[in-house]
């Protein structure tokens, strides 16, 4: 069995169409919306071809019409993309992202997958990267073969005692130095951090038809262009808010 996983596509519809991978069976790891202007068909994809699929904080806060709140850098741009969503989203597409659970267990030949956004002690927000004692304190009323999250934008892969960790990074916004899609496969037990590059020009362009202002498209060029590279000052870590981040 040949399994995709992919998370945080943040509306990215041509970061998300590069991939084209033969599989048996999709997960969506959560945050399929904001950020980028192109949340309708990203849904849709998600919807027709994820066999399981899990909510991430900004699905939630999207679906729940939270208000972002106004900053900069990451944030500004959430606060400036998120009300267009909801212009473009009908009710169903709201109800989608409202009805995903925060975390599933699936079995699948015989192999345990546990799913969840950010981290099991806390589904929506925790932000933990591949700190592999970290992962085991979390992890201990846990039984998988593996764990699969989204959230941090960083691809890792950790062998733990009893289960294997997977980010498979993300798909429309990377923050690990490397702008091409991200998403991994797990194949006979076998796992694979996968890279795709895609078209920047058009998302950026479908940003500016949308009528985002020239301060929010440079931060979302310079983040999109070097893989998140951005300032400091401009990086907000996503554990801080669902409603900012």
């Amino acid at each position: 069995m040949r399994i995709l996983l992919v998370a945080d596509i943040h509306s990215n519809w041509p970061a998300l169409v590069a991939i084209r991978e033969r599989y048996d069976v999709c997960l969506f790891l959560g945050d399929l919306v904001d950020y980028g202007t192109d949340p309708v068909p990203c849904v849709d994809w998600v919807r027709r071809n994820a066999t399981v699929g899990v909510r991430g904080n900004h699905d939630h806060a999207v679906a729940q019409r939270v208000i972002p709140r106004q900053g900069s850098g990451y944030r500004g741009w959430a606060a400036v993309t998120r009300p267009l969503h909801w212009n473009v989203m009908s009710r169903a597409d709201l109800f989608f992202l409202a009805r995903l659970p925060v975390s599933r267990t699936v079995r699948l030949e015989g192999t345990t997958l546990h799913l969840v956004h950010a981290t099991p002690r806390d589904p929506l927000d925790e932000y933990l990267a591949d700190d592999a004692e970290a992962w085991a304190a979390r992890l201990e009323s846990v039984e998988a073969d593996f764990v699969c999250v989204g959230h941090t934008h960083l691809p890792f892969h950790l062998k733990l005692d009893r289960t294997q960790v997977i980010n498979p990074g993300s798909v429309g916004q990377p923050r690990d130095g490397d702008p091409r899609a991200a998403y991994a496969i797990i194949e006979d037990g076998r796992v694979e951090l996968k890279r795709v590059k895609y078209d920047i020009d058009a998302t950026l362009r479908q940003m500016r038809n949308c009528g985002l202002d020239e301060e929010t498209l440079a931060v979302a060029e310079s983040a999109l262009r070097t893989g998140g590279r951005m300032p400091e000052s401009a990086r907000t870590p996503e554990a801080s808010t669902p409603s900012a981040e």
